[in-house]
């Protein structure tokens, strides 16, 4: 029918009950629509993937203790004596188990004389063996004196660095040492490509990381980084390695394959001692600790150029990041705790408390 403006008109008894159906049939439909793009609706919302959950496992070194928290919630599910003197934590490749070392040595900070210290308790040091299934200590593994970080293959090698030695050692699951590795220079960070061909150590007074062969042991090359280099993380790619330089202040990146530097950025600040290094899963950004700096540094990992930087704790020293990518968790000595920020590193999420002085921290 032609539009007929305000003009009045009339309809026959059967065109109005025509039209009257017709309206009920159109309302029917309307209303089934918007049923079935309801369900369709909560049918998406069903669907989606609730988020995975994931652990994150916390070394205390005074408190001699690993604490154990629920990801998602941040609620401490469990806390469980290990060992003297608890720093690295590194896990087997399902997952089962996690590797921690012990240390019998007294702590001493910068500038103390050692030879003022007490004897180091040799008996002490030693690898924590941690069921995560159970949460509980099964064994610690003697033969290595006063490791600091440790790196564990896919089949089950651990290599451990102690600068008491000047070694790496090679440890078997069970115990049993493998072989031994001379670091001159105090070995301490240690690192192994996703591949497990390349294991990389720092030479903390040398200003360097060696390359070893992990099928021979031999020492493949050696590379020139920044002062006192601390930690190692490689992308999950295997293409980039990001080495931590405290007294250098800065952070170095490697070619993960060709072995040869790439750059050597310089972080600024008022304190910036860069200790700890993690990479983001999807490889794009790498979070850096900067100890009595007291934040944590965000770094685009292609260009280096530094995103945000933000304080998370007093000393912040290991640094884990989810598996998801989607939280960033820094374990603060001094602040006895945790601290939680988001992907982008601009934001603090939460702080969770934990034992005395947190060294090391993983989340998986």
């Amino acid at each position: 029918m032609p539009w007929m403006g305000r003009r009045s008109y009339h309809l026959s008894a059967g065109a109005v009950m025509a039209r009257r159906a017709w309206h009920g049939m159109a309302a029917l439909a309307l209303v089934a629509a918007t049923a079935l793009g309801g369900c369709g609706r909560k049918e998406e919302q069903h669907s989606a993937s609730p988020p995975k959950p994931y652990r994150v496992y916390v070394s205390n070194e005074l408190s001699d203790s690993v604490t154990v928290i629920d990801g998602l919630t941040r609620k401490v599910l469990k806390t469980v004596p290990v060992g003297k003197r608890p720093r690295a934590i590194a896990a087997s490749a399902d997952g089962d188990y996690l590797f921690i070392t012990l240390s019998g040595s007294p702590i001493a900070g910068p500038g103390i004389d050692e030879k003022s210290l007490p004897k180091p308790d040799r008996n002490a040091d030693g690898l924590a063996v941690f069921d995560t299934r159970q949460n509980r200590l099964v064994r610690v593994l003697r033969g290595v004196v006063n490791p600091e970080q440790v790196a564990v293959a896919q089949d089950g090698k651990l290599y451990a660095g102690s600068e008491d030695s000047e070694a790496v050692e090679v440890i078997s699951r069970d115990g049993a040492k493998l072989a031994t590795i001379g670091v001159a220079g105090e070995p301490e960070g240690v690192a192994l490509r996703p591949d497990g061909k390349v294991l990389y150590v720092t030479e903390e007074e040398e200003g360097k990381v060696l390359v070893v062969d992990t099928g021979t042991n031999a020492i493949l090359k050696t590379i020139s980084v920044g002062a006192r280099p601390r930690s190692l993380a490689f992308s999950p790619d295997g293409m980039r390695v990001y080495v931590t330089a405290e007294l250098g202040k800065s952070v170095s990146v490697i070619d993960g394959r060709r072995h040869t530097l790439l750059a050597t950025v310089r972080l600024t600040g008022q304190v910036v001692l860069p200790m700890g290094v993690a990479v983001s899963p999807d490889s794009k950004r790498v979070y850096v600790t900067t100890g009595r700096g007291g934040e944590l540094v965000t770094l685009d990992a292609e260009s280096m150029r530094p995103l945000n930087a933000i304080a998370v704790g007093r000393r912040p020293w290991g640094v884990a990041v989810s598996p998801d990518g989607n939280a960033i968790f820094t374990a603060n000595g001094p602040s006895n705790d945790v601290t939680v920020i988001d992907s982008q590193g601009s934001k603090v999420l939460g702080k969770i408390l934990v034992g005395q002085r947190p060294w090391g921290v993983l989340a998986r």
